[in-house]
């Protein structure tokens, strides 16, 4: 049995059913890392803002190096067009991918006339907000824009992210807050992160050392429309401590509950559920 589940892949002018080989030894990215990607998300008959993520696979190849070769708009319709080979209501994970293939001038960065497109749809159901998850002080911390890619969804960053997650499981926890070089709180391992202080939320400043999400500008949009107060600054880690609410937003869970930080415990409060509510709403589904 295969350890993925459905999956639909776009290629080379083609739809592949499964786990398609298209990467060899020799393809640049394979064994140099020269790859970007994007996620969107499918479900209950919606693609949230499948335009901007779109457009920022495409931004993410050119800091990479890279070159484009699909436009936002023929991204979008495709993967309306991939939709269809899934049964209906089925939750989905979109990934539109560029990769260098073949060395350049400078073997690191690979030649961007060789760069590769491929949009990859496959099954993953949609996490519910139930219980919560635990986070820990992440062991690594988050590079900056001098030291890696950090303009970019680019696949080189991800390992960090992994080490980070593997050392707060070993730990007894989820995930982790991770900080940046300044000792700032940066984002969660896979996600971004808010808190809420006597009825304020707040979270961390963009400052190039991560991604400042789609989804997390949506929330916080949704949020300030709302008549709530958000506020996007500097936080330590004992701000966090201290906090009456935390709660993350990303592509694949959008918005969901922190329920413990190290030994403290916490209860899903009316900040996240109106924050998880809007966004809900935004993208035409209800909210669990």
């Amino acid at each position: 049995m295969a350890w993925y589940s459905q999956t639909w892949t776009w290629f080379n002018g083609e739809w592949h059913e499964g786990n398609p080989g298209i990467m060899g030894p020799r393809t640049h990215a394979s064994w140099l890392s020269s790859c970007v990607f994007d996620g969107a998300r499918y479900f209950e008959g919606r693609m949230p803002d499948m335009d901007k993520h779109a457009a920022r696979v495409n931004r993410s190849a050119t800091a990479l190096g890279l070159k484009p070769t699909m436009s936002a708009e023929e991204i979008v319709a495709k993967a309306q067009e991939g939709v269809g080979k899934f049964s209906p209501g089925t939750a989905l994970y979109v990934k539109p991918m560029y990769w260098a293939e073949a060395d350049g001038l400078s073997t690191i960065m690979g030649d961007p006339e060789s760069t590769q497109f491929c949009l990859c749809l496959f099954e993953a159901p949609m996490p519910q907000p139930t219980s919560g998850f635990s986070v820990t002080k992440g062991e690594f911390r988050r590079p900056t824009m001098e030291t890696m890619p950090t303009d970019s969804k680019a696949g080189c960053l991800y390992p960090n992210n992994a080490r980070i997650l593997r050392a707060a499981k070993a730990a007894g926890f989820d995930n982790a807050l991770v900080l940046d070089m300044l000792g700032n709180v940066a984002e969660t391992a896979t996600s971004n992160i808010f808190m809420a202080k006597d009825g304020v939320v707040k979270t961390p400043v963009p400052n190039g050392t991560f991604l400042n999400g789609i989804t997390r500008q949506r929330v916080i949009g949704l949020m300030r429309d709302s008549g709530i107060t958000v506020e996007e600054t500097s936080l330590r880690y004992s701000d966090f401590e201290q906090a009456d609410e935390i709660f993350i937003s990303g592509n694949y869970s959008k918005v969901m509950p922190v329920s413990r930080i190290d030994n403290i415990t916490l209860q899903p409060g009316p900040l996240f559920r109106k924050a998880r509510e809007l966004y809900m709403d935004f993208a035409g589904t209800k909210a669990a």
